[in-house]
């Protein structure tokens, strides 16, 4: 039954990174000088999706808070600050959706809002992810950090590398989805965006090795997880192929390749802990009578259910969208 929530929890939290990840890009790139035809069309591209897509967070949120509650309060105790910012991202983005439709003169105001609150909500989202990686401060079992004890330079790093991931993944979804402009500035975005990426990682890592990160020590007991990075690497250069062949297809789901290869690296990385190297998957699951109850409901009835919406969602809005522009 443990192992059961872990994996979906893994897929909630992976999930949410490709479907929220897109739309958070596409917001991040609102915030570029863009004439108000494209900024509807990028809206149109994100419009039927965006607001289902956040419901994973949910789901994660209520599978940490019912399955593993020693990590819901663990890391919640670390993370106020920034879970209030994200939550303040996502809140303000998801009202300058709808406003910006309703207004004139002040539609600067909103187009603003909606990049900032994405760009804000994604960098919150990479530096708890930065700070979990490098090492909570934790002892007998509670966060000793205070109120900025997941703040440093890693988890700034992986904050903005986090921003330009989405950026990608969001640009990726616009030629996918869109054609004529938006596609062809998109398409120009994505090689700037990938080299960001690349430099990222390249800082990411060598500040790993300086720093003697505990995480490095997984890579030299399980030699196997290099089989990611290797597999990202391929995607990359298909990436780069379809993109130098104008191809709309493959370039959002190299992308999507990239981002499960990277998260299945981290994944291994921490196994078998939940909150490296303090809490053990074993150590934060609940009693196996909670497990047990919650299956029968999140677990059996409402997370298959979700999965269904979602696939059948992303179906009846195949293809491109060539209509015009309007509210959704």
């Amino acid at each position: 039954m443990v192992t059961f929530w872990v994996a979906l929890l893994a897929i909630s939290i992976l999930v949410y990174l490709l479907l929220d990840g897109f739309d958070l890009g596409v917001g991040i790139l609102f915030l570029l000088p863009n004439s108000e035809p494209r900024r509807r069309a990028m809206l149109g591209a994100i419009a039927p999706f965006w607001d289902g897509n956040e419901t994973w967070l949910v789901v994660t949120g209520v599978i940490l808070w019912g399955a593993f509650p020693v990590v819901y309060a663990t890391v919640l105790s670390a993370f106020y600050l920034p879970v209030i910012f994200m939550l303040l991202g996502l809140i303000l983005r998801g009202v300058a959706f709808e406003f910006r439709n309703k207004s004139q003169r002040s539609r600067w105001i909103w187009d603003l809002s909606f990049g900032g609150g994405s760009l804000v909500a994604s960098f919150m989202q990479g530096a708890m992810v930065g700070a979990l990686v490098q090492g909570l401060p934790i002892a007998n079992g509670q966060y000793t950090g205070g109120t900025f004890g997941w703040f440093s330079t890693f988890s700034v790093l992986c904050g903005v590398g986090l921003c330009l991931g989405y950026a990608l993944l969001g640009a990726c979804w616009l030629v996918r989805k869109r054609g004529g402009i938006v596609r062809d500035v998109a398409r120009a975005q994505v090689p700037v965006l990938a080299t960001g990426v690349l430099a990222f990682l390249i800082l990411v890592f060598s500040h790993a090795l300086l720093q003697h990160l505990p995480i490095l020590h997984r890579w030299i007991e399980r030699p196997y997880l290099f089989v990611f990075p290797a597999i990202g690497v391929g995607a990359a250069c298909v990436l780069a192929s379809s993109i130098l062949r104008h191809d709309d297809y493959w370039p959002f789901h190299m992308v999507s390749l990239i981002f499960v290869m990277a998260f299945g690296t981290l994944a291994v990385s921490f196994w078998p802990s939940m909150v490296p190297f303090a809490i053990t998957i074993d150590e934060a699951a609940a009693p196996h009578a909670s497990l047990a109850f919650m299956f029968w409901g999140e677990g059996l009835f409402i997370f298959p259910l979700m999965l269904v919406y979602v696939v059948t969602g992303f179906h009846v809005f195949r293809g491109k969208f060539d209509s015009a522009p309007g509210h959704y």
